[in-house]
């Protein structure tokens, strides 16, 4: 099943190679309930912009009927059908790790991967989640206070969240999740990165909001697959900002919400863009126009 999605995309490419005179990538995204994420087109509209014959194709494993422990035999099966990488979303960003023969220092302190880069025989994993959250967050909320910020959810992209907002001088960083374990653990790891008492898991959303400058979601919650909120919207109040990195759909219930009790926000979309333009250059080589792209994301 994933098999014919790869060997799809290398048709793809053989279909066009006799009348396209330029270099060919082929590339995709691993995750569960992904048939609206944007990123195949922001690739292929810049692949193309730059010469390039590109295709990139939706590996959903909820499609499939698989989960992550289908990883191994996917990625076997890209390395064989000539994919330069593959980009990695929810719920794979962990899983991914143990298959990969070298991290980068960023995904490495991060224990979280978004990208693969399929090279000379081997698997290289990066992560461009945080410098994608970074770069939104500079161009939309840089002015905001963060002396103490909540966030939901404590997976791969939590991680890489987490690590963006205390490098960004968030002074604490409080993370719920539904596994206490897991919350625990991300935060214990960045306080050995950033320091004592720079991160803490918490318990309770009302108390954790009540003090808060600004608060991100994390969590899956909100997209189209899982709609709903991870806290009850009454706990919002004007004083907070607030982010979510769930771009589809772009205003989000935890959005609608915030902005009508007057709350600063920010979408998924900035990140969504800027983790692609790292993507992209780990597959290509080449850097991205970021105003084009950027661009091309409003217009879709």
């Amino acid at each position: 099943m994933t098999n014919e999605v790869l060997l799809e995309a290398k048709h793809q490419m053989h279909e066009v190679s006799g009348s396209w005179a330029c270099p060919s990538v082929i590339v995709g995204l691993i995750g569960a309930g992904i048939q609206e994420s944007r990123t195949p087109s922001l690739h292929e509209r810049e692949g193309a912009q730059q010469g390039l014959r590109y295709v990139y194709k939706l590996i959903d494993l909820e499609m499939f009927g698989l989960d992550a422990s289908s990883l191994p035999e996917i990625l076997t099966a890209a390395e064989r059908f000539g994919f330069a990488g593959l980009n990695i979303t929810h719920p794979c960003k962990q899983a991914i790790i143990p298959l990969l023969n070298e991290l980068s220092p960023d995904a490495a302190a991060l224990g979280a991967v978004n990208t693969v880069v399929l090279k000379n025989g081997r698997r290289l994993g990066y992560n461009t989640d945080w410098w994608g959250f970074a770069e939104s967050f500079r161009r939309e909320l840089a002015d905001t206070r963060r002396d103490r910020v909540v966030q939901f959810g404590a997976g791969g992209a939590g991680a890489a969240v987490a690590y963006t907002l205390l490098t960004l001088g968030a002074g604490q960083v409080i993370i719920i999740d539904t596994d206490e374990a897991r919350a625990e653990s991300l935060a214990a790891a960045l306080c050995e990165r950033f320091g004592q008492s720079r991160a803490s898991p918490g318990s309770s959303p009302a108390d954790a909001l009540a003090g808060a400058d600004g608060m991100v979601n994390t969590t899956p919650l909100g997209m189209a697959k899982y709609p709903g909120m991870a806290l009850p919207a009454d706990l919002l109040h004007h004083d907070l900002w607030v982010a979510d990195i769930v771009y589809f759909p772009m205003e989000t219930e935890l959005l609608r919400q915030a902005r009508a009790r007057g709350c600063r926000t920010m979408s998924g979309g900035g990140m969504a863009v800027f983790q692609a333009v790292g993507a992209f250059r780990l597959f290509t080589g080449l850097e991205s126009d970021v105003t084009r792209m950027l661009r091309h994301f409003s217009e879709m």
